[in-house]
This record gives structure tokens, sequence and C-alpha cells, in this order.
């Protein structure tokens, strides 16, 4: 099959996408960031389930909502769509051609689907042997609830990140909460791929692919990180604390005259320049408060002492004065004070690519920078079903009648 060569560091890469919803299209998007030849598998017809999640909808030339949702937007940038359906002979037959000339396959199918179809790692590993394959699914290919559904919401809450996020029981607004965005998802596509990526290497040197089972819920247990050392460490549950850092004082938001700050104290150091900077050096000399462990043990009392500091100063003045002596603070910005910032603006994180119904379609592109192997952010996500006869005529085959 004709290899579609792409700028960036995989621009030698073909993978194949029989993912949707989120965290295989993220982890699949990053590939497609990084250069690679993604072609996205989906059912006829219907296509990614999250290009009706809206709205909101992207718009057409004419100001009309199309059928691609922001939430299908943001995961699917630089891919190529073909439109299979996988439960007949002949897409069966496309399935495994395209596999065949293929380094990477990523699905998030319910345990046991592909196998039916013989489109499992089992079945495709002998049509390629070098073929790195990699199955996402809510619980894993083992265990007794290897066959339940999963979605990011739920993941948060049986994982325990519930349990650690929110406000403290008893205060306003007090009880689990959970991240603002999917971040079960997100954090599974970026485990998927350090591990298709660490299996291309090995390859490199081996010759032969490998099988990759990955699960939010053990992604989830994965970066719970520090709150599961206090427990393993203490015995103690980690509960929820608000904003309030539990192991490094003080950092928490703070209430300012005109509006919030995040402040973020990681050293004896920069205590020592907020308690001067708030005129009150004395702090810093205060054993209650010299060094992060008492400050840990006492917040209790240092606490109101810096609110009532905050509240009486303007949050941009007190911000500009703590950066100038080093000590790590930020405002709450809104999503659009976000990409207003003129940090991010130089960065060129927000950018607009042509598209075919819409004109232009914005994207938050990749934070990644090679000097070497410079990125090219140059293919909006696909329509449903765009590149199904271009796809099918470097397979050697017809029009995609019937397929």
């Amino acid at each position: 099959m004709h290899r579609t060569s792409r700028q960036g560091p995989l621009g030698h890469i073909r993978v194949l996408d029989l993912s949707r919803i989120m965290a295989g299209p993220w982890a699949t998007q990053i590939l497609a960031d990084l250069g690679a030849d993604v072609i996205k598998v989906e059912r006829p017809g219907a296509g990614d389930d999250t290009r009706a999640w809206g709205p909101p909808f992207l718009k057409d030339a004419e100001g009309k909502p199309t059928r691609e949702a922001g939430y299908y937007l943001a995961v699917n940038r630089g891919k190529r769509s073909i439109t299979l359906d996988i439960t007949s002979a002949e897409g069966q037959d496309v399935l495994r051609r395209l596999a065949a000339s293929s380094d990477i396959l990523i699905e998030n199918y319910k345990v046991g689907t592909l196998a039916r179809y013989k489109l499992d790692y089992k079945s495709l590993r002998v049509v390629n042997p070098r073929l790195i394959y990699a199955s996402i699914t809510g619980f894993g290919q083992t265990g007794p609830k290897k066959a339940a559904a999963a979605y990011d919401f739920a993941i948060q809450a049986m994982g325990g990140l519930m349990s650690v996020t929110g406000e403290r029981d008893g205060l306003p607004g007090g009880g689990p909460q959970k991240v603002g965005v999917p971040i079960v998802d997100m954090m599974t596509g970026m485990y998927a791929v350090a591990g298709v990526l660490a299996a291309l290497a090995r390859r490199a040197e081996t010759g032969q692919g490998d099988y990759i089972d990955v699960a939010m819920l053990d992604v989830q247990a994965a970066f719970l990180a520090n709150q599961a050392m206090n427990w393993l460490l203490s015995g103690k549950p980690p509960a929820r604390g608000g904003n309030r850092h539990p192991n490094i004082q003080p950092q928490d938001v703070f209430a300012c005259a005109d509006g919030y700050l995040v402040l973020a104290v990681g050293n004896d150091g920069q205590f020592a320049k907020l308690a001067e900077t708030l005129g009150h050096s004395e702090w810093s000399r205060d054993e209650r408060f010299v060094t992060n462990p008492a400050r840990v043990r006492n917040h209790k009392e240092l606490d109101p002492l810096l609110r009532a500091e905050f509240a009486r100063r303007a949050r941009n003045e007190l911000i500009d004065r703590l950066e100038s002596v080093g000590v790590p603070c930020a405002p709450i910005n809104s999503i659009p004070e976000v990409f207003a910032d003129p940090q991010l603006q130089h960065r060129r994180m927000l950018r607009e690519l042509s598209h075919p119904v819409a004109g232009r379609v914005p994207q938050v592109v990749s934070p990644l920078n090679f000097a070497n192997e410079p990125l090219a952010f140059d293919a909006p996500p696909p329509l449903l079903g765009e590149h199904t006869d271009d796809i099918l005529r470097e397979l050697g085959l017809g029009p995609s009648g019937g397929v």
C-alpha cells in the first residue's frame, strides 16, 4: 500500500485507528500531530459517536451548523477517515489489508468484539508480525470486570480521583467533584502513546511487534501518584482538601480585593520572600512557619494570616510583586483569558486550519516543539468517510460501494 508521507518525527509511520470517543482518538491525534499517517475507521452513516456530541457544532460558510461537534473536532485533527462495515466480509478484508501495511493499531472495542471478526491481535499478527496493537478498555482484557463498559466520569469516581477532588465536607460547595476535563480518557491516551512508541523502539531492535493492554481504571490508579503514596506511607486515606495542597504550604486559592489568584510556594526560601513582600518578614522566623513541614502542621494558624493580607490587595499588583521576587503565583483565568495570554499567543497554541465545509476550523495544537522535525498542522479533523475512496485506491481496490 502506498504510504502518505507527512512532516514530523513519525512521518514514516502508519496508524490504523479503530477507536472512538476520547481515550483512543486522543492517542491517535497525538501520533497524527507527530506526523503519522492515521487512518480513522468509522461506521458508515454514523461515524465516531462524538460527531453528534453537541452543541456546539462547527458552522459552515453560511453560518449553518454542520455535523461536526466540538467534542469530535478536539481529538481528530490530522487523520484520514474511511467508513467500513467491519461486520461484513468485505469490510473485514479491507481492514486486514490496512493492518498488513500499518505499524500501529489502536482500538477500544469491548473485550472479545474484534476477535469475533478475526481482527484481534492474534489474527492480525499473522498478516503483519511487525504490527504494534494497543487495546484500550475500561478495565483491561482480564479480571472480573473486563466485559463492563466504562466512561471517564465513572472511572474518576471508582478510581479514587473524586475522593480527593473538591471542597471539604461541611464547607460551602463541599463534596466530591470530577475534574473539569475528561482527564482519565486523556491520561489513558497518553499512556497508550507511551506504550506504542516504546514498542516501536523495541521493534527496531527485534523486528517484532507487540500487544499492549491499557485499562482506564489501571491508569487512574497509576496517576493517583502522591495521594496514593501518602496513604501507603501513613495508613490514612487522603481526603478532599479543596485547593489546598496536602504536602506543601502555602499552596491554595486566595481571594484578593478584586479577584482570585493561586499561590504555589514550593520551598522555605520562597516563603521568606512571600512574607517579606506582604510586610511580615517575622513569619519566616516563626517556629510554626519556618519550614515546610511546620507550615503543613500549622496551616490553620498560617492560612487566616495570609488571607487577611491578600484580601486588602489588588490581584494583578500583588502578582507582579510576587513574580518579581520569584514567588510562584498566577491568576485564575477563564478559557477565553487563557487564549488571550500573550505567552500562549507567542507559542501559537491556538491556530486555524483550512476546512472543506466551514472554510476554517480552530484547533488547540500539540505542545511539542521539535528543533529538527517541526510539526505541521495541515489537516483538519476529517469529514465522515472523506478519504474512503483515496484509501481504497491506495490498496488497489475500486470505489467504496458496498464496503
